[in-house]
């Protein structure tokens, strides 16, 4: 992928999110990732209060959301109508969660956007991530949001490195993406919409959108 396909606007639909108005504001998707928390505070002050009901400071999850017994859910955070979190799940705070969507058993949530009908169901790590509309997370896949020298994180397109500023970035998935299960997405990974991940993958590179990846030598396009 080459760094001008790995905009907002042709690897996400704003419609399928609630933060479009936060979204809308940058270029590329990892820009949104410092202002995540302030922004879910300023929305949650706005939405509507025979819809949402505030559970705890900062966390306000809709009446048709279905929350289990013994998930942890930190603030800010928001959850959409129709959302499962279930057991176990871990929401470590400044999440905002759009309609339809699974937050699995152990699965763990920090600084993240989660567009409508996305599935992170079976112990998923996401964290300093955007997941775009009806993308799935196999079980066992995770987001890997620090590298091991703490240098700040680069995103490695085709037409050369691009600097991030950031020492956490997960990864930026587009729409309708499927990461297979226990694979690992390295900091800094950008793949674009409707693309597929093969089990067990590691991918520390931007992957072009209608794209399948096989293993860091052999990425197909979709026909």
């Amino acid at each position: 992928m080459k760094k001008e396909n790995a905009l907002i606007k042709d690897n996400y639909d704003l419609s399928h999110s609630m933060a479009v108005e936060l979204l809308s504001a940058f270029d590329y998707p990892w820009e949104a990732l410092s202002h995540i928390s302030e922004f879910i505070i300023e929305l949650g002050k706005k939405l509507p209060k025979d819809e949402y009901k505030l559970l705890s400071e900062n966390v306000w999850v809709h009446n048709t959301a279905t929350i289990f017994p013994s998930a942890y859910i930190k603030g800010p955070c928001i959850i959409g109508a129709e959302t499962e979190v279930r057991h176990c799940a871990f929401i470590r705070g400044s999440a905002l969660i759009g309609s339809k969507c699974v937050v699995g058993n152990s699965t763990e949530l920090k600084n993240v956007i989660l567009f409508d009908n996305v599935q992170v169901p079976h112990y998923n790590y996401v964290g300093d991530s955007i997941l775009g509309y009806k993308a799935h997370m196999g079980a066992g896949s995770i987001t890997s949001n620090v590298k091991s020298d703490k240098c700040l994180v680069k995103v490695h397109f085709e037409d050369g490195d691009c600097e991030t500023g950031l020492k956490k970035f997960g990864a930026m998935i587009g729409d309708k993406v499927e990461v297979g299960c226990g694979s690992v997405l390295n900091p800094g990974t950008v793949v674009g919409k409707n693309s597929n991940i093969y089990p067990l993958s590691s991918v520390r590179k931007a992957v072009d959108a209608d794209s399948i990846y096989k293993n860091e030598n052999e990425i197909v396009v979709k026909k």
